[in-house]
């Protein structure tokens, strides 16, 4: 079992920037793929950003790739999401998930997904 617990979200005017943090506890996540999907008001659940904990590699969505960087840190097992750059359609309540696998393929489809966080909301105003 995968314990998934988001931070550092908040309020921000358009241009800045938020660091979100996901910390994970009950088993060290090695063999596993990391996502960030967001959930605006009113829409559905999407993709963000993913990163495969073993080689590091990512992959992003369009609207967010060049502002958006994803990373992990092996030794606090904690992958975070750099947010530049911020628009206020970036707004959303921003949630982390664990794959049981370490591969990208599949990585945009939520229902790949085997842990997810409680969320922690992002406000960007204009």
């Amino acid at each position: 079992q995968v314990q998934l617990v988001e931070s550092g979200g908040g309020l921000v005017q358009a241009g800045g920037s938020l660091r979100l943090s996901c910390a994970a506890s009950g088993r060290t996540l090695s063999s596993y793929a990391m996502g960030w999907f967001r959930q605006a008001p009113g829409k559905e659940r999407e993709f963000v950003a993913a990163i495969s904990w073993s080689t590091g590699n990512t992959y992003y969505t369009v609207s967010v790739k060049g502002r958006f960087t994803i990373s992990r840190d092996n030794a606090k097992n904690t992958v975070y999401l750099q947010m530049n750059s911020l628009k206020p359609e970036d707004t959303a309540v921003y949630y982390c998930a664990a794959k049981i696998d370490t591969y990208l393929s599949g990585s945009y489809f939520l229902k790949n997904y085997n842990y997810w966080g409680q969320g922690t909301q992002v406000t960007v105003s204009s």
